[in-house]
């Protein structure tokens, strides 16, 4: 990952900070902010313990937004049930959640725009056999599936049903309630594969080279990169819009706002990439159950770089697509109108 450029370099910090949203900002095509409108009491940015969250947790700590508001306080949601009610009850001013998720609930009336794209695919399959692997060499086997029908289940089906594999059939598939859960079995040699998201594959393999864990634990690998496998089996890049941020209630009529989020969000994204280390700090202390190193871990392995919802449009109908021809349901029945492209 390359260095951002140096603050020092220029002639004050306040104009290197300016100049670094500006770059990030026109390079991910993202608006340019007006001058603030006034000031809330309180901007309230959500989203799950992935990596789409970590530059709102740099934010809540960096003042990114306080020309806007007092106080800007991050909140995780911790399973998909969760924020779906924080999307219905507009408890927070944007919110980070799966595409297909967004385009769901603004296909069922839920009124949210989604600003942009951050996540473009943290799946892996690990194993204890090393890799590289491809989902046929997994028949006859079992797979640890966490969240049955939410986002990486939805990818697996996908790729499975398009390299003519019936999971059923083929493979011997176990659902469990969480990746930890999974995670947990891999090391406890209860399992011999799981699908997880970043950090909790960079967890597991932390955990297998951390005394006491490691006198039992196996040794893992990643057998199978998803991404890689979304390219090779639909002749694409590989990458999945995967994952991005949502405007909500007031948010959706601010475009100051909306803009100076923009901003600051491409450049907090940045600042992580360039230095895993230093968000690892940042994301340990809002999620202390998510160690610094493993964090550091996946943002390293991480393809995580931001566009706008429009500039990313045509990959997002392409993904969508997808889905709507399997299970219509997962994106609420078609794809989102215009106005669900935010920015």
């Amino acid at each position: 990952m390359s260095d951002l450029p140096s603050r020092t370099a220029l002639p004050s910090a306040s104009l290197s900070r300016r100049t670094l949203v500006l770059g990030a900002a026109a390079a991910a095509g993202l608006p340019l902010a007006a001058r603030s409108a006034g000031r809330r009491a309180k901007i309230v940015l959500a989203g799950p313990m992935a990596a789409v969250s970590y530059p709102l947790m740099l934010m809540a700590e960096n003042g990114a937004l306080a020309d806007f508001a007092e106080r800007i306080e991050f909140v995780s949601w911790k399973d998909p049930d969760q924020l779906r009610l924080l999307a219905l009850e507009g408890k927070a001013d944007f919110v980070a959640m799966p595409t297909n998720v967004a385009a769901n609930l603004f296909n069922r009336g839920v009124k949210l725009a989604l600003l942009n794209v951050a996540t473009w695919g943290i799946l892996w399959i690990l194993s204890r056999r090393p890799g590289p692997m491809t989902l046929a060499d997994l028949k006859g086997q079992e797979l640890l599936v966490p969240f049955r029908g939410d986002m990486p289940d939805i990818v697996l089906q996908l790729l499975a049903a398009r390299e003519g594999i019936d999971l059923r059939r083929d493979l011997k598939l176990r659902y469990v309630a969480s990746p930890l859960d999974a995670m947990q079995m891999l090391l406890m040699r209860q399992a011999d594969q799981a699908l997880l998201a970043e950090p909790a594959a960079s967890m597991a393999l932390r955990k297998t080279h951390s005394f006491p864990i490691s006198a039992v634990a196996p040794t893992l690998y990643r057998a199978i990169d998803l991404q890689a496998e979304w390219g090779r089996v639909l002749g694409r890049a590989p990458q999945m819009p995967q994952a991005g941020i949502c405007a909500l209630g007031p948010a959706l009529a601010d475009a100051p706002l909306r803009a100076a989020f923009q901003q600051a969000y491409a450049r907090a994204l940045a600042e992580c990439e360039a230095g895993p280390e230093a968000c690892g700090a940042v994301v340990e202390r809002h999620v202390p159950q998510l160690s610094a190193a493993a964090v550091a871990d996946a943002v390293r392995a991480d393809n995580a770089h931001v566009q706008s919802a429009r500039a990313a449009r045509a990959e997002l109908q392409f993904f969508f697509q997808q889905l709507l021809d399997r299970q219509p349901g997962l994106v609420g029945g078609a794809l989102p109108a215009d106005a669900f492209y935010g920015e």
